[in-house]
């Protein structure tokens, strides 16, 4: 790691002066927008004085919107670059604390727009066509109106926001400031403390005394503290249920997907479809244990490499390896991402202070950046076609779509950054070397695949199921998640909950559980994302096509519209079948190489 930012090449970071030439001008911008909120404030009460009065007002919010957009990125990537600086800790915070006036400014906005009956709303779109652009968003907010509250009590549960957010704030707090973790004995012999940092590399570890030590050493403490994060849970859990309730949302669930408008079958799908194959996820568990040479293998075992062989390519070759891969898509895709390879778009290695892992980002007037901390290795491979897939359907969605469109939903977020991972495996597969090679691709994908979907769609059930709880009474004490998550876990590793009791605590340090369900996004959007990569792989020319319209849809329709149009019907079972077909299939020829004795020793 390189001890500050001037130890790294100009070509190596990324070019936020596209985005304003300097902090100064940064500032004169911040300031400008500050005084053109408060400006807004008589916008108030006004909305539907009439068509002309409703286009103003909307293009003025989408308008401030977008210069903050601009505002926050310049000062949160320039925050990442380097958390030491004072300056732009101070930027990023002052840049999102613009986000809440706006908020505050604009709190009006929808409130007032449900109260407009379809009569006028087609009368104010004749008198002022402008509108006509607006026909979707509009028509995104109308479907909820059975939802939205009146505007007293709207304020009465934004008040109680802080409230809500308590058990989600407190387990923030525990698990990252006031737990300490235990110290254990690493392969070398020397004492080293767990912390969440290391943990995962104590897992890895081709030492099982290492794994079993950290794991225990781990789940010691959410023993520990159990009863605590059981409350801390049970808080949220409450919380997301009481909100629904109170809009007339049958389940918390229901709610949370109504935000992307996703039927809760496309939900129910895909855990039946994970529940239908987790014999695949058994036999892939067993044949590690028959690779490490265990005839008891356990929960922490599961995460250890099977291969010590790595594809080690410097950044350069990397990035013309990407170049490479993704030609696929036809030319004006290589285009974009030869745009982002060679105009500084990327931030390439790690330096003191720099924010860890991997990103895409960016605003609709600015390039989509990349944050990487580069490691030479297949990992970093993968997260840079990763992150391109991000910022090239960044890049199609703002080019092609109006502001109001110009981003898409969560929902359809992973789909083409794992798209490209899909992609990428499949040819490094048909270009390996030898049959260590192919192993270590295989492994990487299984492993993908077991952490993207399969821990995804548990993680997801144990939520459905805390949800549904709660929702018919059941009190969610620590005996009652620990039963629980340890039934759903021997179910899905088919490793029983008494040979590894420290298991039934994982629950108590997963954050995805207070994210109001989120994760089972990242399933379907994996299975999508192999469906898709095999059309673009062996299909047609129109197929590719379709493709490449779902990356310049951004929010120009419903997400599952969106997706459908490119050959995905997330309602229907196919896209997840496929994938786990392709799975098995990759299972299946990680068999044969082991019975083929690639690996002549146990790890």
């Amino acid at each position: 790691m390189s001890e500050n930012r001037k130890g790294l090449r100009t070509e190596d970071t990324w070019d936020l002066s596209s985005i304003f030439p300097t902090d100064e001008a940064w500032e004169k911008a911040y300031t400008a927008l500050e005084g053109a909120i408060a400006k807004a404030a008589p916008f108030k009460g006004h909305l539907l004085d009439s068509a002309q009065s409703l286009l103003e007002i909307t293009e003025s919010y989408m308008a401030l919107n977008r210069q903050l957009s601009n505002v926050y990125v310049y000062a949160h990537m320039k925050n990442d670059q380097d958390t030491t600086v004072a300056t732009y800790q101070s930027m990023a915070n002052r840049a999102w604390g613009l986000y809440s006036k706006l908020g505050e400014v604009f709190s009006f906005y929808q409130p007032e727009f449900l109260a407009i009956d379809e009569a006028t709303l087609k009368a104010y779109t004749e008198q002022e066509p402008a509108l006509a652009l607006y026909a979707q968003y509009f028509d995104d907010m109308l479907r909820t109106k059975a939802h939205v509250l009146s505007q007293a009590e709207e304020a009465l549960l934004a008040g109680a926001g802080e409230l809500f957010a308590t058990g989600a704030d407190t387990f923030e707090i525990l698990d990252n400031a006031d737990i300490a973790f235990p110290e254990i004995t690493d392969a070398k012999g020397e004492t080293v403390q767990i912390t969440h940092g290391n943990y995962m590399t104590f897992l890895e570890s081709s030492d099982r005394r290492v794994r079993k030590d950290a794991y225990e050493a781990l789940y010691s403490i959410y023993e520990q503290f159990q009863h605590t994060y059981a409350k801390t849970l049970q808080a949220t859990v409450k919380s997301h249920n009481f909100t629904a309730k109170v809009r007339h949302y049958a389940s918390a669930r229901q709610a949370a997907l109504d935000a992307n408008a996703i039927p809760e079958a496309v939900y129910d799908t895909m855990l039946s479809a994970v529940r239908k194959h987790l014999p695949l996820l058994h036999r892939y568990v067993q044949i590690k244990a028959k690779i490490l040479g265990l005839e008891d293998i356990k929960m922490f075992d599961v995460n250890t490499p099977l291969s010590h062989f790595d594809l080690a390519l410097p950044y350069e070759e990397a990035k013309a390896k990407a170049a490479e891969v993704l030609t696929v898509f036809g030319e004006d895709y290589s285009q974009k991402v030869n745009r982002a390879f060679n105009e500084r778009w990327i931030d390439v290695y790690p330096n003191k202070g720099k924010r860890s892992g991997a990103y895409s980002g960016g605003a609709y007037d600015t390039n989509a950046f990349m944050l990487l901390n580069w490691q030479n290795n297949l990992d970093a491979l993968f997260t840079l076609i990763h992150e391109t897939g991000h910022s090239i359907h960044s890049t199609y969605t703002r080019e092609s779509q109006p502001y109001v469109y110009g981003d898409y939903s969560l929902f359809l977020a992973e789909i083409a950054s794992t798209t490209n991972e899909n992609i990428l495996t499949e040819t490094l597969l048909k270009e390996a070397k030898n049959d260590q090679e192919r192993f270590a691709i295989l492994n990487n994908y299984l492993d993908g695949f077991r952490g993207t979907v399969f821990r995804q769609a548990q993680f997801a059930e144990f939520e459905l199921r805390i949800h549904e709880a709660d929702a018919a009474g059941q009190v969610l004490t620590s005996d009652y998640l620990n039963g629980l998550y340890a039934e759903i876990n021997e179910a899905y590793y088919g490793l029983s909950k008494e040979d590894n009791p420290q298991i039934q605590y994982e629950w108590a340090r997963i954050p995805h559980f207070y994210y109001d369900y989120y994760v089972y996004q990242y399933a379907t959007g994996f299975c999508a994302a192999s469906y898709l990569a095999e059309r673009i792989v062996h299909g047609t020319q129109a197929e590719k096509e379709a493709y490449l319209d779902f990356l310049k849809a951004g929010s120009s329709d419903y997400s599952l519209n969106i997706i459908k149009a490119a050959g995905v019907d997330m309602t229907q079972e196919t896209y997840l079948d496929q994938a786990f077909a392709l799975f098995e299939e990759r299972l299946t020829a990680l068999e044969e190489l082991v019975d083929k004795g690639v690996l002549e020793t146990s790890i």
